[in-house]
């Protein structure tokens, strides 16, 4: 699933290309696209008719682009498993998984809404008086938000009772954080994964959320991480940064701080990678 690099990433192209243009035609091609949005497809197109886009915004893995509309709307969006928001010239084939289709008044490069598994979607929303997606309020904070708040964070944190990790992946604690991130970090900050967290002490979570900004800095310089064509940005290209990844994907390989075998373990139905002698379930 797209991470926040990978989610900012297309929140840049984006900006750069949709911006102040005005919404022509919509078309739902699969309803499950826009099953979030609870009046249904029809009125999800009609909705949209007319509006124009004034900006791209992002919180942790959802973007959302405000509408110049009375109330305050906005599109929301997000990728899931394997969405797409691409930039295409309306010559180009649709292809077998486009779901949503956006065609612009100056004849100009359409948004297409591409989605393989249907996973994620897109929606009409209100935006609260703090310009974010009611749907969303609930989601906290992203590390790379000037709004983010580190001392916060320690508190709420150390109450959770969890690992560190489980920790990570809440959304509601801090948002943007993926299985892929959260490893790297871990192992940059030399915490493991199953750590609990009223273990852990201020200076353990400052090291942390450096690495968490860290890491993601560096993905977004690369682009994002694709391990397949699901995630590209907006102009259909991969990210580089699965190149750069110190213990995600590598099991067995030498840990490139110490040499030891990089692990794999079963982690939420999914898998947690670190290095055993770098990232000891230890109190430091």
């Amino acid at each position: 699933m797209p991470e926040l690099p990978e989610v900012e990433v297309v929140r840049r192209g984006l900006e750069q290309h949709v911006v102040g243009r005005r919404i022509e035609r919509v078309e739902v091609l699969h309803p499950r696209a826009v099953r979030r949005h609870v009046a249904g497809p029809a009125e999800f197109a009609a909705a949209l008719a007319g509006a124009r886009v004034t900006d791209v915004r992002r919180r942790g893995k959802y973007l959302w682009l405000p509408l110049d509309d009375e109330p305050d709307r906005a599109i929301l969006g997000h990728l899931g498993m394997s969405g797409q928001l691409l930039l295409l010239a309306g010559y180009t084939p649709d292809g077998p998984h486009l779901r949503v289709r956006l065609t612009f008044d100056d004849g100009g490069l359409q948004l297409r809404f591409v989605d393989q598994r249907t996973f994620g979607g897109l929606a009409v929303s209100a935006l609260g008086d703090d310009g974010v997606p009611v749907e969303i309020a609930h989601i906290a904070v992203d590390p790379l938000d000037a709004a983010f708040d580190a001392s916060g964070f320690a508190t709420a944190l150390r109450r959770r009772r969890t690992g560190i990790k489980r920790a990570l992946l809440d959304q509601t604690l801090i948002s943007g954080v993926g299985n892929i991130y959260a490893d790297e970090a871990l192992w940059r900050a030399q915490l493991h994964y199953a750590r609990p967290t009223a273990t852990l002490r201020r200076a353990e979570i400052d090291r942390l959320v450096g690495a968490v900004r860290e890491v993601m800095l560096a993905a977004l310089a690369e682009g994002g991480t694709s391990f397949d064509q699901l995630y590209v940005n907006v102009n259909g290209e991969s990210g580089y940064f699965d190149r750069s990844l110190q213990v995600y994907g590598r099991e067995g390989e030498p840990c490139a701080r110490c040499g030891a075998p990089v692990q794999r373990e079963p982690f939420m139905n999914r898998s947690s990678h670190y290095c055993p002698r770098c990232q000891r379930n230890v109190e430091a």
